[in-house]
Parts: C-alpha cells; structure tokens; sequence
C-alpha cells in the first residue's frame, strides 16, 4: 500500500522535514557525480554491518570511522525510487510529528531512530558485507509515533500497481500497523537468507519503528484544543 495523504493539518510550518528532504536530495545528487569513485564511498559512508561484528575487520577504522556510517547511511540512497519512497512517506507522517514533538525533539527523534535502526540491522546481519544505506529506518521511527500519536487518523491509500484508484481511506492504526507487521514477517524470514544476500533491510524498518512508538509514550501531551481530529477521535 502507498499512503497519498492524511487528513491531519499541520499547525506549524514543518521546517525540519523539509529541510531533511533538501539534505537527502542534495546527498543523492552528490552520490550520481560520484562516478566510479561511488563503491569505495559506500563503503566507507554507508553502514556495513561486518565492520561492527568482526574484529578483524574493525580494527582497520578509528572510533570516529566506525560511528560516523550511523549518521551518513540515513542520507544515502541506492536509487530514486529508493529516494522518493522514503521522502514521500516522511512527508506525509512527518509534519505531524514535527507539529506534535517541536522542531528540535523531532529532530532527536529521527536521528535516534536511524540510530535504533542500523543497531537492529547490525545485530541481525552480522555477517553481512554489504554496504546499507537509506533513509527508511529514521522514517520508520517518525512512523511509529505518528501511530503512537495519531491513531485515528485517516490516510489515503492506493495498491500497486493501480496507482490511479482505487483510492482506500484507513484508520492510521491500520495502516502503520499492518506496515509493521509485514516488516517484522519478512525479517523473520530474512534471518534464514544468506548474510551477504542483497535486500531490503527489514529489521531496520522494525527497530525505528518500535524506537518511535516506544519514545513517544514518554512525550508530554499538548493542551486539549477544539480540533477535527480530537472530536472524531473522542467518538471513535
């Protein structure tokens, strides 16, 4: 399912958002002039679970080196698809949740998450060499407190490959929760394929996911105020 929009306003303009989309737009671009010269950069930049896990490998990068791809890989992506997935969820969820946390915890929110994320997918691709990059695990997390904070929403959906309708209207709990559900499934599944398989990083998607709902029990509520969303939520 691909999420159109929700029917949640956001009463702040969502600058950090934006400015998160900019930053990976202006890496991705940097990435296509690289040339040649890319794989070596991923290499160094994206995270590459091997060179946490084996020692042998690990002791050729400082501690700078080592934590510096935790930061890096979130802005990197493999392609434009890749790219404007990632963007177009973060920009629909991501408003809100900016609204919601102000501007500079939902900052800490998306890069503690990408955090959380490439932990996971450390643990469980230990052995793998192959470089991981994205932005979907910080996203995740924004995903799992929007549903930590506005489950009653209503997000508009289509089914691939009917991009062009029907259009689904879900309760946000449905959305996101069915969501999660598929990304722990296939990362079960993924932990029987081989280390240094080339895919999706699943239980990246599990830790921000869990990482943002988690973190988000502990946020301070807002004051009650006379809005759409809370009326329909009190009578849901």
């Amino acid at each position: 399912m691909i999420p159109l929009r929700d029917d949640i306003p956001s009463r702040t303009f969502p600058g950090v958002t934006i400015a998160i989309i900019i930053a990976n737009v202006l890496a991705f671009v940097n990435e296509l002039r690289m040339g040649d010269g890319l794989e070596d950069f991923l290499h160094q930049y994206a995270l590459v679970p091997i060179r946490y896990t084996d020692s042998s490998v690990g002791t050729h990068f400082s501690l700078f080196e080592q934590a510096l791809p935790f930061l890096t890989s979130m802005f990197l992506h493999g392609g434009w698809i890749h790219l404007i997935g990632n963007m177009w969820v973060l920009w629909i969820f991501g408003d809100n949740v900016e609204d919601r946390l102000g501007h500079r915890r939902y900052v800490g929110l998306y890069l503690l998450g990408g955090f959380a994320a490439g932990a996971l997918h450390v643990f469980t691709n230990a052995g793998s060499e192959v470089p991981t990059l994205g932005a979907s695990g910080a996203v995740a997390a924004v995903m799992g407190s929007y549903f930590r904070f506005y489950p009653h929403a209503r997000v508009e959906t289509v089914i691939p490959p009917l991009f062009f309708g029907p259009v689904f209207e879900l309760p946000a709990v449905l959305f996101l929760g069915w969501w999660a559900l598929l990304q722990f499934f296939n990362g079960s599944l993924s932990l029987a394929a081989p280390h240094d398989a080339a895919g999706v990083a699943w239980w990246a998607h599990v830790g921000g996911f869990l990482f943002g709902m988690i973190v988000s029990l502990f946020a301070s509520r807002e004051a009650p105020r006379k809005r759409r969303y809370e009326q329909r939520e009190a009578a849901w």
